[in-house]
Protein backbone atom coordinates (compact mmCIF):
# COMPACT_ATOMS: atom_id res chain seq x y z
CA UNK A 1 0.00 0.00 0.00
CA UNK A 2 1.30 3.47 -0.89
CA UNK A 3 2.30 5.49 2.22
CA UNK A 4 -0.01 8.38 3.09
CA UNK A 5 2.59 11.04 2.30
CA UNK A 6 3.31 9.66 -1.18
CA UNK A 7 -0.41 9.43 -1.91
CA UNK A 8 -1.03 12.97 -0.66
CA UNK A 9 1.63 14.63 -2.85
CA UNK A 10 1.33 12.50 -6.01
CA UNK A 11 0.19 14.47 -9.07
CA UNK A 12 -1.53 13.16 -12.20
CA UNK A 13 -0.61 14.43 -15.69
CA UNK A 14 -3.64 15.96 -17.42
CA UNK A 15 -2.10 17.85 -20.34
CA UNK A 16 1.03 19.40 -21.77
CA UNK A 17 3.05 20.13 -18.63
CA UNK A 18 -0.07 20.30 -16.46
CA UNK A 19 -0.67 18.06 -13.43
CA UNK A 20 -3.67 17.67 -11.14
CA UNK A 21 -3.88 17.01 -7.39
CA UNK A 22 -6.66 17.10 -4.80
CA UNK A 23 -4.98 18.85 -1.87
CA UNK A 24 -5.67 17.11 1.43
CA UNK A 25 -7.18 18.82 4.49
CA UNK A 26 -5.02 16.65 6.73
CA UNK A 27 -2.05 18.94 5.95
CA UNK A 28 -3.75 22.07 7.24
CA UNK A 29 -2.29 24.45 9.82
CA UNK A 30 -3.66 27.78 10.95
CA UNK A 31 -5.37 29.53 8.06
CA UNK A 32 -4.45 27.17 5.21
CA UNK A 33 -2.43 24.19 4.07
CA UNK A 34 1.17 23.83 5.19
CA UNK A 35 3.65 25.52 2.85
CA UNK A 36 6.05 22.56 2.90
CA UNK A 37 3.26 20.21 1.85
CA UNK A 38 2.37 22.50 -1.06
CA UNK A 39 6.03 22.68 -2.08
CA UNK A 40 6.27 18.88 -2.05
CA UNK A 41 3.23 18.66 -4.36
CA UNK A 42 4.80 21.14 -6.79
CA UNK A 43 8.11 19.30 -6.47
CA UNK A 44 6.46 16.07 -7.54
CA UNK A 45 5.18 17.81 -10.69
CA UNK A 46 8.61 19.35 -11.43
CA UNK A 47 10.45 16.03 -11.27
CA UNK A 48 7.79 14.29 -13.36
CA UNK A 49 8.08 17.03 -15.97
CA UNK A 50 11.72 16.08 -16.70
CA UNK A 51 12.22 12.31 -17.12
CA UNK A 52 15.61 11.07 -15.96
CA UNK A 53 16.03 13.83 -13.36
CA UNK A 54 14.10 12.43 -10.38
CA UNK A 55 14.97 14.84 -7.57
CA UNK A 56 14.34 18.49 -6.77
CA UNK A 57 17.74 19.87 -5.71
CA UNK A 58 16.67 23.43 -5.06
CA UNK A 59 13.37 25.28 -5.15
CA UNK A 60 12.49 28.92 -4.58
CA UNK A 61 8.79 29.28 -3.78
CA UNK A 62 6.73 32.45 -3.56
CA UNK A 63 3.44 32.02 -1.70
CA UNK A 64 0.78 34.10 -3.41
CA UNK A 65 -2.27 32.93 -1.46
CA UNK A 66 -3.32 30.32 1.08
CA UNK A 67 -3.79 26.84 -0.37
CA UNK A 68 -7.02 25.09 0.62
CA UNK A 69 -8.24 21.52 0.53
CA UNK A 70 -9.65 20.52 -2.84
CA UNK A 71 -8.72 20.36 -6.54
CA UNK A 72 -5.56 22.08 -7.72
CA UNK A 73 -3.41 22.16 -10.83
CA UNK A 74 0.35 22.56 -11.25
CA UNK A 75 1.39 24.15 -14.54
CA UNK A 76 5.04 23.46 -15.37
CA UNK A 77 7.34 24.98 -17.98
CA UNK A 78 10.77 23.62 -18.85
CA UNK A 79 13.15 26.59 -18.79
CA UNK A 80 16.35 24.69 -19.53
CA UNK A 81 17.32 21.04 -19.81
CA UNK A 82 21.04 20.37 -19.47
CA UNK A 83 23.07 17.19 -19.24
CA UNK A 84 22.79 16.77 -15.47
CA UNK A 85 20.46 19.56 -14.33
CA UNK A 86 17.21 21.08 -15.56
CA UNK A 87 15.32 24.20 -14.52
CA UNK A 88 11.54 24.10 -14.25
CA UNK A 89 9.08 26.91 -13.55
CA UNK A 90 5.82 25.83 -11.92
CA UNK A 91 2.62 27.50 -10.71
CA UNK A 92 0.09 25.88 -8.40
CA UNK A 93 -3.41 27.21 -9.01
CA UNK A 94 -6.85 26.67 -7.50
CA UNK A 95 -10.06 27.89 -9.14
CA UNK A 96 -7.88 29.71 -11.66
CA UNK A 97 -6.09 31.74 -8.97
CA UNK A 98 -2.33 31.36 -8.35
CA UNK A 99 -1.35 30.06 -4.91
CA UNK A 100 2.34 29.22 -5.32
CA UNK A 101 5.00 30.15 -7.88
CA UNK A 102 8.17 28.02 -7.92
CA UNK A 103 11.47 27.97 -9.81
CA UNK A 104 13.18 24.61 -9.28
CA UNK A 105 16.34 22.82 -10.32
CA UNK A 106 15.98 19.06 -10.77
CA UNK A 107 18.63 16.39 -11.17
CA UNK A 108 19.77 13.06 -9.76
CA UNK A 109 21.22 13.10 -6.24
CA UNK A 110 22.53 9.57 -6.70
CA UNK A 111 24.84 10.82 -9.45
CA UNK A 112 26.53 13.45 -7.25
CA UNK A 113 29.86 12.87 -5.46
CA UNK A 114 29.40 11.59 -1.92
CA UNK A 115 32.40 13.16 -0.18
CA UNK A 116 31.91 15.91 2.40
CA UNK A 117 34.62 18.60 2.60
CA UNK A 118 33.02 21.03 5.09
CA UNK A 119 29.83 20.58 7.07
CA UNK A 120 28.39 21.77 10.37
CA UNK A 121 27.61 19.08 12.89
CA UNK A 122 24.06 18.17 13.90
CA UNK A 123 22.51 19.70 17.02
CA UNK A 124 23.14 17.92 20.29
CA UNK A 125 19.79 16.63 21.58
CA UNK A 126 18.60 13.93 23.96
CA UNK A 127 17.43 10.73 22.21
CA UNK A 128 13.84 10.74 20.92
CA UNK A 129 12.50 8.75 23.88
CA UNK A 130 13.68 11.53 26.20
CA UNK A 131 12.06 14.31 24.15
CA UNK A 132 8.51 15.68 24.17
CA UNK A 133 6.00 14.25 21.67
CA UNK A 134 3.00 15.91 20.05
CA UNK A 135 0.66 14.29 22.59
CA UNK A 136 2.30 16.49 25.23
CA UNK A 137 1.73 19.68 23.23
CA UNK A 138 -1.01 22.11 24.32
CA UNK A 139 -4.47 21.05 23.06
CA UNK A 140 -5.00 24.34 21.20
CA UNK A 141 -1.78 23.72 19.25
CA UNK A 142 -2.92 20.24 18.20
CA UNK A 143 -6.34 21.61 17.22
CA UNK A 144 -4.94 24.35 14.98
CA UNK A 145 -2.39 22.07 13.29
CA UNK A 146 -4.02 18.80 12.08
CA UNK A 147 -0.91 18.19 9.93
CA UNK A 148 0.99 17.12 13.05
CA UNK A 149 -0.98 13.86 12.97
CA UNK A 150 0.90 12.90 9.79
CA UNK A 151 4.29 12.56 11.49
CA UNK A 152 6.02 11.86 14.76
CA UNK A 153 7.76 14.93 16.17
CA UNK A 154 9.81 14.89 19.38
CA UNK A 155 10.82 18.32 20.71
CA UNK A 156 14.13 18.92 22.46
CA UNK A 157 13.23 19.55 26.15
CA UNK A 158 15.40 22.68 25.96
CA UNK A 159 13.04 24.14 23.33
CA UNK A 160 9.56 23.58 24.79
CA UNK A 161 9.22 26.54 27.13
CA UNK A 162 6.73 28.08 24.70
CA UNK A 163 4.29 25.23 25.46
CA UNK A 164 4.05 26.26 29.14
CA UNK A 165 4.14 30.02 28.64
CA UNK A 166 7.89 30.39 29.19
CA UNK A 167 9.57 30.88 25.78
CA UNK A 168 13.35 31.24 25.94
CA UNK A 169 13.52 34.25 23.61
CA UNK A 170 16.29 32.63 21.55
CA UNK A 171 14.12 31.99 18.48
CA UNK A 172 15.16 28.31 18.42
CA UNK A 173 13.04 25.25 17.70
CA UNK A 174 14.51 21.79 17.25
CA UNK A 175 13.60 18.15 17.55
CA UNK A 176 13.38 14.70 16.00
CA UNK A 177 11.13 13.97 13.03
CA UNK A 178 9.82 10.97 11.11
CA UNK A 179 6.75 10.30 8.97
CA UNK A 180 3.97 8.06 10.23
CA UNK A 181 3.56 4.49 9.03
CA UNK A 182 7.27 3.71 8.93
CA UNK A 183 7.76 5.75 5.77
CA UNK A 184 11.49 6.47 5.55
CA UNK A 185 12.80 9.91 4.54
CA UNK A 186 13.73 10.61 0.93
CA UNK A 187 14.49 13.74 -1.13
CA UNK A 188 10.80 14.38 -1.87
CA UNK A 189 9.76 14.35 1.79
CA UNK A 190 12.55 16.79 2.71
CA UNK A 191 10.73 19.56 0.82
CA UNK A 192 7.98 19.24 3.41
CA UNK A 193 10.24 18.62 6.42
CA UNK A 194 11.95 22.03 6.11
CA UNK A 195 8.59 23.64 6.96
CA UNK A 196 7.17 21.05 9.36
CA UNK A 197 8.13 22.31 12.82
CA UNK A 198 6.25 25.16 14.51
CA UNK A 199 7.68 28.58 13.60
CA UNK A 200 10.70 29.64 15.63
CA UNK A 201 8.64 32.67 16.67
CA UNK A 202 6.85 30.39 19.18
CA UNK A 203 10.12 30.55 21.14
CA UNK A 204 9.91 34.37 21.01
CA UNK A 205 6.52 34.40 22.71
CA UNK A 206 4.71 34.92 19.40
CA UNK A 207 2.61 31.77 18.86
CA UNK A 208 0.21 31.48 15.96
CA UNK A 209 0.12 31.00 12.21
CA UNK A 210 3.07 32.65 10.45
CA UNK A 211 2.24 32.90 6.70
CA UNK A 212 5.27 32.24 4.50
CA UNK A 213 6.08 34.89 1.89
CA UNK A 214 9.05 33.11 0.25
CA UNK A 215 10.89 29.88 0.96
CA UNK A 216 14.05 28.56 -0.68
CA UNK A 217 14.89 24.91 -0.04
CA UNK A 218 18.09 23.01 -0.87
CA UNK A 219 18.14 19.20 -0.87
CA UNK A 220 21.78 18.25 -0.37
CA UNK A 221 21.92 14.45 -0.16
CA UNK A 222 19.94 11.23 -0.13
CA UNK A 223 18.85 10.79 3.51
CA UNK A 224 19.60 7.56 5.35
CA UNK A 225 16.71 5.64 6.97
CA UNK A 226 15.71 6.58 10.49
CA UNK A 227 14.97 9.70 12.50
CA UNK A 228 15.77 13.17 11.15
CA UNK A 229 17.07 15.97 13.35
CA UNK A 230 15.51 19.32 12.44
CA UNK A 231 16.46 22.79 13.69
CA UNK A 232 14.70 26.10 13.00
CA UNK A 233 16.24 29.43 13.98
CA UNK A 234 15.01 33.02 13.64
CA UNK A 235 17.73 35.67 13.62
CA UNK A 236 16.15 38.94 12.48
CA UNK A 237 12.65 40.08 13.43
CA UNK A 238 11.59 43.49 12.13
CA UNK A 239 8.92 45.23 10.11
CA UNK A 240 6.31 42.63 11.01
CA UNK A 241 8.37 39.87 9.36
CA UNK A 242 11.07 37.38 10.32
CA UNK A 243 13.47 35.08 8.54
CA UNK A 244 13.81 31.46 9.58
CA UNK A 245 16.69 29.12 8.74
CA UNK A 246 16.15 25.37 8.80
CA UNK A 247 18.70 22.54 8.76
CA UNK A 248 17.89 18.83 8.51
CA UNK A 249 20.31 16.01 9.40
CA UNK A 250 19.75 12.31 8.81
CA UNK A 251 20.54 9.36 11.09
CA UNK A 252 24.19 9.38 9.91
CA UNK A 253 24.64 12.97 11.06
CA UNK A 254 24.74 14.15 7.43
CA UNK A 255 23.20 17.50 6.51
CA UNK A 256 20.59 16.50 3.91
CA UNK A 257 18.47 19.65 3.53
CA UNK A 258 18.44 23.31 4.44
CA UNK A 259 16.14 26.25 3.81
CA UNK A 260 15.52 29.90 4.50
CA UNK A 261 12.13 31.54 4.48
CA UNK A 262 10.70 35.00 5.01
CA UNK A 263 7.38 35.01 6.85
CA UNK A 264 4.98 37.37 8.52
CA UNK A 265 4.93 37.51 12.29
CA UNK A 266 1.91 35.82 13.85
CA UNK A 267 -0.87 38.27 14.60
Amino acid sequence: MQPDFDRDIAVTPVGDGVFARDLDQRWSVGGGLNGGYLLAVVGDACRRAVPGKPHVLTASAHYLGAGTAGPAEVHTRLVRDGRSLATVAADLTQDGAPRLAVLATVGDLAALPDEVELEPGPPDMPPPEQCFGRDQAPPDFRDVAPMTQQFDMRFDPDCVGWAVGAPSGRGLMQGWFRLEGGREPDPHSLLMVVDALPPATFDLGRPGWAPTIELTAHVRAMPAPGWLRVRHRAGHVAGGMFEEDCEVWDSRGRLVAQSRQLARLPR
